[in-house]
């Protein structure tokens, strides 16, 4: 009995390190466990310290759904204006979305949901997919690597700051699109692509830095064209959105993703990001109240 006792231990222990080393090697059955793609995520997302972390508790679980929730609920909003409304033409929308009840309007700034709710509405195709483009093929590996809790956090934060610093800078302007969100995503990025360059690998740091910088020209132009040469049977549409996006994420985004192996709760810095934003926020909603030419 007791040799048959001994047999077995030694048999779980077998067991035991083999499965420890499946783990290690990465060659484990569970798709879930598949390093492969996992390596290649830590490698554009975090610093050279923070990977041997990320590589140990890898998972798909949950799921990157808060980027592939945005995206479609962006996608049927342009879809539905875009089909199901009358349009001139679809290539760039006009009349349908500035009657939209998702659009922040000055006029209807009572209705406080579309500071947030203008990021569901776009003003064509070239501004949808390029949003739409760049928020997944940045914003789901940032989700792998963070939770959407903490990638919603950044998203939201540059979507609400876009709508309050249009209605400072460019007060009697519509505004629509997700690019405060998309903005501050990419400045949150940006920043620890900046900080961490040597350690982030040089030849990818100066890949991604070129590709942000070659992704931000053609949106932003797109804005620009849509505020200062739209033509004049249509509306302009605020930009400030994009400048306020990448500021928020240039501070509460660059303090969430560069926590990826502490405490966020615990680190000073976002409470200091999170305290100067709220300042910021609670100034903009006293000047729309008592200061705002669109009053």
């Amino acid at each position: 009995m007791a040799a048959a006792q001994d047999l077995q231990m030694e048999d779980m222990e077998e067991e035991m390190e083999e499965e420890k080393k499946m783990r290690e090697d990465g060659e484990g059955k569970d798709p879930f466990k598949n390093k492969k793609v996992h390596r290649i995520v830590s490698n554009w997302m975090l610093p050279e310290h923070a990977r041997r972390t990320y590589m140990e508790r890898a998972n798909c679980l949950p799921p990157p759904l808060f980027i592939i929730s945005i995206s479609l609920a962006e996608l049927a909003v342009f879809i539905y204006y875009a089909v199901w409304k009358p349009q001139k033409q679809w290539i760039t929308l006009d009349m349908g979305i500035l009657e939209s009840p998702f659009i922040y309007d000055p006029k209807k700034r009572e209705e406080a949901w579309r500071f947030i709710s203008y990021m569901l509405v776009h003003a064509g195709v070239q501004h949808i997919l390029g949003n739409l483009i760049m928020q997944l093929v940045l914003g789901i590996p940032l989700e792998m690597v963070h939770k959407g809790l903490r990638v919603g956090l950044v998203y939201l934060a540059g979507v609400i700051a876009g709508s309050l610093a249009s209605s400072i800078f460019d007060p009697l302007k519509y505004l629509v699109g997700a690019s405060g969100g998309v903005y501050a995503l990419m400045g949150g990025y940006f920043m620890n692509v900046l900080v961490n360059f040597r350690e982030m690998i040089p030849a990818f740091g100066i890949i991604r830095l070129l590709i942000i910088i070659a992704i931000i020209a053609s949106d932003v132009g797109f804005a620009l064209y849509r505020r200062f040469f739209v033509p004049a049977n249509e509306s302009p549409v605020s930009f400030a959105a994009h400048i306020a996006g990448v500021f928020a994420g240039m501070s509460i985004g660059y303090t969430v993703f560069s926590c990826f192996d502490k405490t966020l709760l615990k680190d000073p810095r976002f409470w200091i990001s999170i305290a100067a934003y709220l300042a910021c926020v609670l100034f903009a909603v006293l000047f729309n109240i008592f200061l705002s030419p669109a009053n």
